[in-house]
């Protein structure tokens, strides 16, 4: 999202997983122990939570603050149990939010782009392709996502999320004569800070 500098920021998940070769901790995401974890989630610090892979991972409140309070519009990178429980919770203004499914192609590409990666044990790429299968049952979920993107050609995939980020922000890229894709979305305010 390069071509929007200065207007969006990712929240640093938290995660109970040990870290991938390369991650940083509070970078990649915020590495905790479960207790600890469970503990913060008891006092209500975590807007969205879940045991995805058998590990935790959540977005706490402080993550995105920590983004908000930069003037950026805050994009969170989580599961579709994490977007139930923003569906679910009383401290959203669900008119605020756009909820996009990025899919791959198939099980099959997933399995294959997983892989390729060779970050993660057979155990563990075994279980992500199972859990996407769930999780694609929830792509036809009726008046569920305001997007469902299929990430098969980058490019085009891009295009879509561009297109749709500029119809419901109302924002436009600087650098671009763009214009407003196919997108039938819901909610059409602009959020501000």
């Amino acid at each position: 999202m390069g071509e929007f500098q200065g207007k969006f920021g990712f929240s640093v998940s938290h995660t109970t997983r040990g870290p991938r070769v390369g991650e940083m901790n509070g970078v990649h995401y915020h590495f905790t122990d479960p207790s600890r974890m469970q503990a913060e989630i008891d006092q209500g610090m975590f807007l969205e939570h879940a045991i995805v892979h058998g590990n935790f991972y959540g977005t706490s409140f402080s993550a995105i603050n920590a983004v908000r309070d930069n003037g950026l519009i805050c994009i969170l990178d989580i599961d579709v149990q994490g977007v139930e429980n923003i569906k679910k919770s009383p401290k959203i203004n669900q008119d605020d939010v756009v909820f996009v499914m990025l899919v791959p192609p198939s099980i099959e590409e997933l399995e294959r782009r997983l892989r390729n990666r060779k970050t993660d044990s057979e155990e563990v790429i075994n279980r992500r392709v199972t859990r996407a299968r769930e999780e694609l049952e929830w792509r036809s979920k009726n008046n569920y996502w305001d997007a469902v993107l299929v990430n098969d050609d980058l490019e085009q995939c891009y295009s879509e999320l561009v297109c749709l980020v500029e119809k419901f922000f109302g924002i436009r890229r600087p650098d671009k004569d763009s214009t407003i894709g196919h997108f039938s979305v819901r909610k059409q305010q602009q959020t501000t800070h």
